[in-house]
């Protein structure tokens, strides 16, 4: 079920909300019984065959995790963990190395297609984390409802936020379960902020992103405006469509009384690499410093073994997107573009390079954003030769300047450095034209520029930390209970709902 379709907005959340709150009002374990059902008639609604497996999951976890308690053993710990990433293996990388194995020993394995189940990779990393933890001395949830719900709550179930145990079952142990109308306001301005940015946004540069990224793959030759709009359209798209999920659940879980983690902080207003993994998917880049980086040795071996460890870590994170060498690469992108920019942080303390002016950051902005782009390219393309085929494009490749009349003029300027250019009195295939640059500029003028959802909503502490949201508004923009805003949130969440009469998946919901 989506967060951005009809059924749920107008059938399953409202009959949830009202369920929970009238059974709370009884009996606390009721309504927690009925939150955890309804999360699984969630999940279920994707595919019921899978629902078993993820109650099997939290089950055999939370009955391992007081076990691994009573004995504390690195062994037990390497099982258990061994247990979740079999399972997370099999389903999601059992075909991949089938085959990647038929092309390198011609072993003629042949599996049938495996249907990956949502959320698994999700919920397993979020369940490594609570084993290691009680491993590392963490008293074990005793209470199964309450582990079952921390595993399974609907609102971060299928993308995340990775919620961190200690964030989430004290909140369910001292839950306030009576319904509490700043939460609910404050949950419901959120939501309706994210659906916006999903149906009106991120939707709309999936228009002008997949058909460019659709005709790569077929090996139609792609020229440098197509190229550079195709994958400027993606890089919003992924942007707003992640954004609107993160507020979405967020915004659903505060309707709850549960502050969830923030997992989005502006990432595109980074000015560095390393700023950008700490802005972007914040709890998978906690997740993998706190269970990956720090054990293989962090930065505490010297420089060679610090770059090392960053490569594996984001080659592990790029395989952990999907079963497909597109995302290694992507992963390892990210790890030498962390490497070069540690580096850099190295020479420029040696040298003694005074802060940098706002000269400096913005061409540091402007860097950071070109490789973001690019290795964007490797993460949407379904394969090396539809990326290849789009990057030789972007850098005008086989001589691909190819223009329409109302940009010859501008391009003609760059002659020199691209090449002959070519003169099309017909639009180009993939590009929208002024249209398109208009709302491509105008959605990244607004991820640049303005404040995000979190900041917005500070005063009334949207997230768990509030490190980062924090900003000096003026009082006209924080938001207020106040029927301004009431009328401003009628009038986006209407729109909202009205694009997505035809819903599309979040990008996030297939890994």
């Amino acid at each position: 079920m989506l967060f951005n379709s009809y059924a749920f907005i107008f059938a399953f959340l409202p009959i949830v909300g009202i369920g929970y709150f009238w059974l709370a009002r009884r009996a606390t374990n009721l309504a927690l019984v009925w939150l955890l059902l309804s999360s699984m008639l969630f999940y279920g609604w994707w595919s019921w065959s899978y629902l078993g497996l993820i109650v099997a999951s939290f089950v055999a976890n939370y009955l391992f995790a007081i076990f691994l308690a009573q004995h504390r053993s690195l062994i037990l710990l390497s099982f258990g963990v061994g247990l979740n990433l079999a399972v997370l293996g099999w389903f999601k990388y059992a075909n991949f190395t089938a085959d990647n194995l038929n092309v390198l020993f011609d072993l003629g394995i042949n599996l049938a297609p495996i249907v990956l189940p949502l959320a698994i990779s999700f919920h397993t990393f979020q369940q490594i984390a609570y084993l290691v933890d009680v491993k590392r001395g963490v008293e074990p949830e005793p209470n199964l409802l309450r582990y079952g719900l921390f595993v399974c709550f609907f609102p971060q179930l299928l993308a995340g936020p990775i919620v961190h145990h200690h964030e989430m079952l004290p909140q369910l142990k001292g839950w306030r379960q009576a319904l509490r109308h700043e939460d609910l306001a404050v949950g419901v301005t959120i939501f309706l902020i994210g659906l916006a940015k999903k149906t009106l946004i991120a939707d709309r540069m999936a228009a002008y992103a997949s058909p460019m990224f659709d005709a790569a793959a077929t090996g139609l030759p792609i020229s440098l405006l197509d190229a550079w709009a195709g994958v400027l359209a993606y890089t919003l798209q992924i942007y707003f469509d992640f954004s609107g999920y993160s507020d979405m659940a967020i915004g659903l879980a505060r309707m709850f009384g549960i502050r969830l983690p923030m997992n989005f902080n502006s990432p595109y207003k980074a000015a560095s690499i390393i700023e950008f993994w700490r802005r972007w998917h914040i709890t998978l880049s906690r997740f993998l410093r706190d269970y990956l980086y720090v054990p293989l040795g962090g930065n505490r071996h010297g420089g060679g073994r610090r770059y090392a460890n960053l490569m594996v870590v984001m080659l592990l994170g790029g395989l952990w997107h999907g079963a497909n060498w597109t995302f290694v690469v992507w992963g390892g992108l990210h790890g030498l573009y962390l490497a070069l920019n540690h580096g850099w942080h190295r020479l420029s303390a040696d040298w003694r390079v005074p802060g940098p002016s706002w000269p400096w950051r913005a061409m540091g902005w402007l860097l950071t954003f070109l490789c973001v782009m690019l290795a964007w390219v490797f993460f949407r393309a379904a394969n090396f030769d539809t990326a290849l085929n789009i990057l030789t494009g972007m850098v005008a490749g086989e001589g691909r300047v190819v223009v329409t009349s109302s940009y010859l003029t501008v391009f003609k300027w760059l002659e020199p450095v691209l090449g002959a250019v070519q003169y099309s009195p017909q639009p180009l295939p993939y590009f929208d034209g002024r249209e398109q640059v208009l709302w491509s500029l105008g959605f990244l003028a607004i991820a640049l520029f303005l404040p995000n959802t979190q900041q917005w909503m500070a005063d009334f502490q949207p997230v768990l930390d509030n490190v980062g949201t924090r900003t000096a508004l003026p009082s006209w923009m924080r938001w207020r209970p106040r029927p301004i805003w009431a009328v401003l949130m009628v009038v986006l969440g209407c729109a909202g709902i009205i694009a997505a009469m035809q819903p599309s998946e979040f990008i996030y919901w297939q890994f």
